[in-house]
């Protein structure tokens, strides 16, 4: 399929037609550009937006002004899952969000955040900074007219939030499950029936009863939430997102606007969000989860046998996919550099960790 035919002749999503009346062009004064960049969740989500925000800061104080980004979060402008469309279309400059939302334009933008039994956050950093995951992202992000980058890690996913116990397999039968991605694809195919909420609706859609259950970030940002209060059954050690990486991306022809000294500070700046955010994750998770703890959630793990249905289930939908042969590349790329990575990483922070935390016992 020729993709880029495909995007020159097609729809515009709705978010992005909607954009075309409110987005203006950039705005420059004396020598000074504002760009609108557009993001998937509301203002002051912990983790998520954190992310947004530092980098928008990042690449307003290296430039010294010369760039501002302005923010706009979900609903603003456009709607938490029209930001692509709007800035392969031209009419916002940037977005920042998480890539698996976009699975309608390419399976291959999940790896970008993240698959089910795949790389942690460092293993990931690992891919796409030497083992060449960010080529691959430019190579796939050029086709809709994109310059992405990695912006923001929000570190290793809780299982989520459920109404009720979770003892088998079985139990997934019929239930009503957010959760995006790869994960979501899987976790239909369990039998559950999946729902890809925006980040700003899920506790609506918890207190409602439209769904029985939820994912979203980790302790820190779940807890800033109040999914505790619906909720008070939270399973840890997730499988479907177990480093998963955030994006801002550029509007291609607005990229390639920038001299190169601009072009390398906003790099600069991605790679500098990318890092600050997956220690902000880690460094606020264990706290919120003992408080979550304290006020009565029940913490738990899920049954061997919804592990092995999950990976099963995750499998066969990566599959389905591998007649894509951009799909089929990127794949291939993430899993030698999972392989490889964890083959030292075992090795040495694996036997590490266990001797460490036996001494500290």
């Amino acid at each position: 399929m020729d993709r880029r035919s495909f995007l020159k002749n097609s729809t515009v999503g709705v978010g992005a037609t909607a954009a075309a009346t409110t987005l203006a062009a950039p705005v420059y004064a004396q020598g000074k550009r504002t760009l609108t960049m557009v993001t998937s969740v509301p203002e002051g989500f912990a983790v998520f937006d954190d992310a947004a925000q530092n980098f928008a800061d990042r690449v307003t104080a290296m430039t010294d002004g010369q760039l501002t980004i302005d923010k706009k979060p979900a609903g603003t402008l456009v709607g938490a899952f029209e930001v692509f469309d709007a800035v392969s279309a031209g009419q916002a400059d940037l977005y920042h969000s998480a890539e698996y939302y976009f699975l309608g334009q390419h399976p291959g933008l999940a790896y970008f955040t993240s698959v089910p039994f795949g790389m942690t956050g460092p293993e990931f950093m690992s891919w796409y900074y030497h083992n060449g995951g960010q080529e691959l992202h430019h190579e796939l992000g050029s086709i809709f007219n994109l310059r992405p980058m990695i912006a923001g890690n929000t570190g290793h996913q809780p299982g989520g939030w459920f109404n009720k116990e979770i003892n088998s397999a079985a139990d997934l039968q019929g239930l009503k499950f957010r959760m995006p991605g790869f994960g979501g694809k899987a976790l239909g195919l369990t039998g559950a029936s999946v729902q890809n909420v925006p980040g700003g609706e899920i506790y609506q859609a918890l207190a409602s009863g439209s769904i029985d259950g939820a994912e979203w970030i980790g302790p820190f940002a779940d807890e800033r939430l109040g999914f505790q209060e619906i909720c008070k059954f939270y399973y840890t050690a997730g499988f479907h997102e177990p480093g998963s990486a955030l994006c801002a991306s550029f509007n291609l022809d607005v990229y390639e606007s920038f001299t190169d000294t601009q072009k390398s500070i906003v790099e600069t700046a991605a790679e500098a969000t990318h890092s600050w955010n997956l220690a902000q994750s880690n460094a606020n998770n264990g706290a919120a989860l003992e408080r979550l703890k304290a006020a009565g959630v029940k913490v738990m793990e899920f049954d061997d046998s919804i592990w092995e249905a999950f990976g099963k289930a995750a499998k066969e939908a990566q599959d389905a996919e591998m007649s894509d042969d951009l799909f089929a590349t990127i794949r291939g790329s993430y899993e030698a550099s999972m392989a490889s990575t964890y083959g030292w990483m075992g090795m040495s922070d694996g036997l590490y960790l266990q001797k460490r935390n036996k001494f500290l016992a």
